[in-house]
């Protein structure tokens, strides 16, 4: 029973990093087609090469936040916690693709963790040891503070560059855009991959492992498992959330695609290579495009839409918790016999 459960998150967590990079293809390629600087097939190739890289490189992240992200009990009960945590984390993901609403595979996953937590303690379990004070500082705060602070970035960044370019001619001004937006293409994935490939290797250490991991010593098979399943995923591209980005929720142009990419872009790696936090991708290119779009003109906003997208991101969290709360105690009696 054992070696079935460390089977199935090993599984589990394959179906989450192919579904991650299959909805988050987005926040890589959908400025970059709707503004034609590049076409969708080329895009979608450069995301997956360029995730496939970040998500490599994620490992030296790993070695920062990966204790204070993510801590199991040993044995039975930490492999059903990482179970009722992914199948959460996968099928509110499922749910919001079919929507075609970008949201956080990050924010679904810490509340699963929760979740699981909760369920653990119940069961009279340790819970998950990462949910202290550390843990809301390096990774719950971020979470909700980097959307907020995308949007205010690209919101007073626009009339700025707007001003920088006033006397170019608008056909060359738009050509110089659209080649700086492919390679923001390229930086927003490989933030992608560096940001979110340590989410699925440090589960899957977890898993064969145990609880007592050193993040400071990868397998590198974990490392080449999870850059093939981002990989694999941004191949397959979700053009369902790529469409709700880049045409129902703002319109946008070359100038304002570029200062999307640029926000976005430097808050994941600044947030991963200054600060050590883990943001989400989802997020920060949703905020970012939305306050260059709101900057230009509120009514090129869809308000309608932005509220029913931040209402679904507010219940994220609190969903997959309740859904990985139920799943843990559901899976509680193969945490007894597997020991």
């Amino acid at each position: 029973m054992a070696v079935a459960l460390v089977g199935t998150v090993v599984v589990l967590a394959a179906v989450f990093g192919f579904l991650n990079g299959f909805r988050d293809t987005s926040s890589a390629v959908a400025l970059t087609v709707r503004t034609r600087a590049l076409t969708p097939s080329i895009a979608v190739v450069l995301a997956a090469v360029f995730n496939v890289v970040g998500a490599v490189s994620s490992a030296w992240l790993l070695t920062y936040v990966g204790d204070s992200f993510i801590q199991t009990p040993h044995g039975g009960e930490g492999m059903t916690m990482l179970v009722g945590t992914l199948l959460a984390a996968i099928l509110w993901g499922v749910f919001g693709w079919w929507r075609g609403y970008p949201s956080s595979s990050t924010h679904a996953l810490v509340g699963g963790l929760i979740g699981a937590s909760w369920a653990a303690s119940i069961l009279g379990h340790a819970g998950i040891g990462a949910l202290n004070s550390v843990f809301w500082a390096v990774v719950a705060l971020p979470l909700v503070l980097s959307p907020l602070l995308a949007f205010g970035v690209s919101f007073f960044l626009t009339p700025l560059v707007t001003w920088m370019v006033r006397y170019t001619q608008p056909s060359k001004a738009h050509a110089g855009l659209r080649a700086a937006q492919s390679v923001g293409a390229a930086i927003v994935a490989f933030g992608h991959g560096l940001q979110d490939g340590q989410r699925v290797i440090s589960i899957l250490m977890l898993a064969t492992l145990g609880a007592a991991v050193d993040f400071s010593d990868i397998p590198p098979w974990t490392i080449a498992f999870t850059a093939a399943a981002l990989g694999l995923g941004t191949l397959a591209g979700g053009w369902r959330i790529t469409y709700t980005l880049s045409h129902r929720l703002v319109r946008v142009d070359p100038l304002r695609g570029f200062v999307s990419q640029l926000v976005t872009s430097s808050m994941l790696f600044f947030g991963a290579l200054g600060l050590h936090w883990p943001l989400s991708t989802t997020h920060t290119v949703t905020t970012s495009v939305l306050g260059a779009g709101a900057s230009q003109d509120y009514a090129a906003v869809d308000g309608r839409l932005v509220i029913r997208l931040v209402r679904f991101w507010l219940i994220t969290p609190l969903t997959t918790a309740l859904l990985s709360f139920v799943f843990t105690l559901a899976l509680s009696p193969l945490a007894d016999i597997a020991g």
